[in-house]
C-alpha cells in the first residue's frame, strides 16, 4: 500500500504531472481510481485507440479526443479537478510538439486541483520534462496481496468439484514466496496452469508451475540467462572449507533465519586457477540451496546507445530482484569490468558508470539475491570489488592436491556410470599431479573414447595414456598461478584446507 499512500501525497499536494511504472495496468487503474473516490475526485482515462474513458460511466467513450495533442489541450481547458490517468502516452513523447504541449500543462496546472498520471511499462522522459515529471514505481504485489489472490482462487475452484485443493498451511507458503515477483496476472495464470497440468489439482507441485513462469520473466528480459542445475556439492571434488561455509548457510532465506537475528547473505567472489569448479559451485549452490539460478552477462549490459548500458544494468537487477530469493551468478567478473579504469578515454565512462552501479547495488542491496562472481585474473580485477562489504567472503580456489584429486576422478568415473574402485585411483591421482579438476574430465572423457575405439571396458591404463600425452595449464601458467597465489595470501581465504595457497 506503500504506492497508494505515495500518490495519495502527491495528487494532494497537486503535483502536475506523475509517471506510474509498472507492466499492471490494471491493478494500478483500480488503486488509482480507489484514491479518486476518497478524494471525491473524478477520474478520467485516456488511450489512443477509445478516447477519453470515465470508469463510473462504463459505456461512455468520447473518442474525439484519441490525438494526443487535441487531449492536452482538452485537460487545460476542462474547469472541473479531476485525475486524468494516459495509458502508454510514452511514444509520443518523441513528437516535441506533443513534448512541449505537455510542458505547457505542466505550467498550467501548478496549484491545480487537477493531475495527470502517465501510466505505462516503460519510462522514458525527454530531458525537457525531468523537472516537470515525478515518477512513482508501482511495486509488484506483495505476499500478503499475493495470499489474498491465491485465496480468492482457492474459494473459486472448490465451487467446482472437479477441482481438488490440497494445501496445507506450509505449501501454501512456499508458494506464495514462489509467486513473489510475478505480476498478479502472472500469478494467477501460474496457479491456474499448475491446476492443469496436475488433472484438476491444485497442490505442493504448483511450485514448479510458478517456477517456469519466472523462466518466462527472465528469457523475456533478454539480459540474463536461466540455468536448471542438477549439480549438487556432493558432486564438487575437494574445496572443503568453501562447502562448510555454504552448508551453513542453507537455511540463510528461511523465516527462522530473520527470527534468530540473522541477516540475509550478500555473496562470495571465488578467485583462483581456471578449471578448479568455480562455476560448478555456482551451478551447485543454487541447486542444494533449492533456490533459481541466474547467470548475468556483463557483455550483455554494454550498448551503443548513450544512457542504454547503465539501463541494462538497472534492468537485470531488477528482474533478480523480483525473483528473489534467488542466486545471481557472475562469470569471469573481471573480463566484463575490464578497462574501467581507463573508461572516461575508451567509452565516455560507460564502463566506469556501470561498475559505479554495481558495486553500490551489492553494498546496499536489500533483496535476498546471492551473488556468486567468479575471476580467473586478479591483474583485471578493478581494486573496489575486493573492498570489504561487497562480499560476505573471497575464496581463493587452487589446484587440487592428490587426496582432492583421487576424490575427483571418483566423480566423474561414477558420473559415467564407472565404478571407481575398478581403477587404480592411487595412480591415477599420482599421476595427474598440477592437473585442474576440468582436465581431470577431459581426461575421462579422452580415455573412454580409446575404451570404445577399442571395443573394450575402460581400464586404468586408457586414463593413465591419456595423463601422459596431457600438458597441464598450471604447466603453461605457472608465472600467472604463483602471481594469483602470492595475491591471494593477503585478500582471500582458501577454499580448501588442505592446499591453502599452494
Amino acid at each position: 500500500m506503500a504506492m497508494q499512500t505515495e500518490l495519495d501525497v502527491y495528487i494532494r499536494a497537486r503535483y502536475p504531472l506523475l509517471w506510474v511504472v509498472t507492466p499492471e495496468e490494471k491493478r494500478a487503474l483500480a488503486t488509482i481510481d480507489r484514491l479518486a473516490q476518497q478524494q471525491r475526485k473524478r477520474l478520467l482515462v485516456w488511450s489512443v485507440t477509445t478516447g477519453i474513458h470515465n470508469p463510473a460511466l462504463p459505456d461512455r467513450f468520447d473518442s474525439s479526443k484519441r490525438d494526443p495533442l487535441t487531449l492536452l489541450a482538452a485537460i487545460l481547458e476542462d474547469p472541473e479537478p479531476g485525475i486524468w490517468v494516459l495509458r502508454d502516452f510514452h511514444p509520443f513523447l518523441r513528437d516535441a510538439a506533443v513534448v512541449r504541449r505537455l510542458r505547457e500543462v505542466a505550467f498550467g496546472l501548478e496549484a491545480s486541483p487537477k493531475t495527470v498520471i502517465l501510466l505505462g511499462p516503460v519510462l522514458k522522459i525527454p530531458p525537457e520534462l525531468e523537472k516537470e515529471i515525478t515518477v512513482v514505481d508501482f511495486n509488484l504485489p506483495t505476499a500478503e496481496q499475493l495470499g489474498q489472490m491465491l485465496d480468492q482462487i482457492i474459494a473459486s475452484l472448490e465451487q467446482h468439484e472437479a477441482v481438488e485443493v490440497s494445501l496445507d498451511r506450509r505449501q501454501r507458503g512456499r508458494l506464495i514466496q514462489a509467486c513473489l515477483g510475478l505480476t498478479e496476472q502472472e500469478a494467477a495464470n501460474a496457479v491456474a496452469k499448475a491446476v492443469v497440468q496436475a488433472g484438476g489439482r491444485l497442490d505442493g507441485d504448483a511450485i514448479e508451475a510458478v517456477t517456469a513462469e519466472k523462466q518466462q520473466i527472465i528469457r523475456k528480459s533478454g539480459l540474463l540467462e536461466f540455468y536448471a542445475s542438477e549439480e549438487r556439492l556432493a558432486n564438487v571434488g575437494g574445496l572443503d572449507v568453501l562447502k562448510e561455509w555454504l552448508r551453513k548457510r542453507v537455511r540463510a532465506f528461511s523465516d527462522e533465519a530473520r527470527a534468530f537475528g540473522l541477516p540475509e547473505p550478500k555473496g562470495i567472489l571465488l578467485v583462483g586457477v581456471q578449471g578448479c569448479g568455480k562455476s560448478l559451485v555456482a551451478k551447485s549452490v543454487a541447486n542444494s540451496w533449492r533456490l533459481p539460478l541466474l547467470r548475468l552477462d556483463v557483455g550483455r549490459l554494454f550498448s551503443s546507445l548513450v544512457g542504454s548500458s547503465e539501463e541494462n544494468l538497472r534492468n537485470a537487477i531488477r528482474v533478480a530482484e523480483s525473483i528473489a530469493p534467488v542466486v545471481l551468478w557472475v562469470d569471469e567478473i573481471e573480463k566484463g569490468f575490464s578497462g574501467v579504469g581507463s573508461s572516461n578515454v575508451s567509452d565516455a565512462g560507460t564502463a566506469a558508470r556501470v561498475f559505479g552501479s554495481f558495486i553500490t547495488w551489492l553494498q546496499e542491496k536489500q533483496a535476498p539475491v546471492f551473488v556468486i562472481a567468479t575471476a580467473n585474473s586478479v591483474e583485471q580485477l578493478p581494486p573496489e570489488l575486493v573492498r570489504k562489504g561487497r562480499f560476505d567472503e573471497i575464496f581463493f580456489v587452487d589446484l587440487p592436491d592428490i587426496e582432492e584429486r583421487r576424490e575427483i576422478w571418483k566423480i566423474h568415473l561414477r558420473k559415467r556410470n564407472r565404478d571407481p574402485e575398478q581403477f587404480d585411483l592411487h595412480s591415477l591421482a599420482m599421476a595427474s599431479d598440477g592437473l585442474s579438476g576440468a582436465e581431470i574430465e577431459q581426461a575421462v572423457i579422452a580415455g573412454l573414447y580409446e575404451a570404445f575405439d577399442k571395443n573394450r571396458p575402460l581400464e586404468t591404463t586408457d586414463l593413465l595414456d591419456v595423463l601422459q600425452e596431457t600438458v597441464p595449464l598450471s604447466q603453461m601458467m605457472q608465472e600467472e598461478i604463483d602471481a594469483l597465489r602470492a595475491w591471494a595470501r593477503q585478500r582471500a581465504r582458501p577454499a580448501s584446507s588442505r592446499r591453502p595457497f599452494g
